[in-house]
């Protein structure tokens, strides 16, 4: 899931004197976060799985997003 639709998820959750603070403590997690993949996929690649990198992400990224779907499938918005 792309950032407008995670946004617009946590937007939608939130009243809206919450909202800037929900956008920081989502946004930041993720920046820090992502700072370890380019070390993690070096590695396995310098290991010889070439191809674990794409494998692993492509599966962390089905299942963010059918767990953001499910987490969000009913929710209205609140404001």
């Amino acid at each position: 899931m792309d950032i407008p639709a995670r946004s617009s998820y946590v937007m939608a959750v939130v009243t809206p004197a919450e909202r800037v603070a929900a956008a920081s403590f989502t946004a930041v997690p993720r920046s820090l976060a992502s700072a370890a993949g380019p070390a993690i996929a070096g590695w396995l690649m310098a290991e010889g799985w070439d191809a674990a990198p794409f494998l692993v992400c492509a599966a962390l990224k089905i299942a963010y997003d059918v767990a953001m779907l499910a987490m969000f499938a009913k929710v209205r918005e609140s404001g």
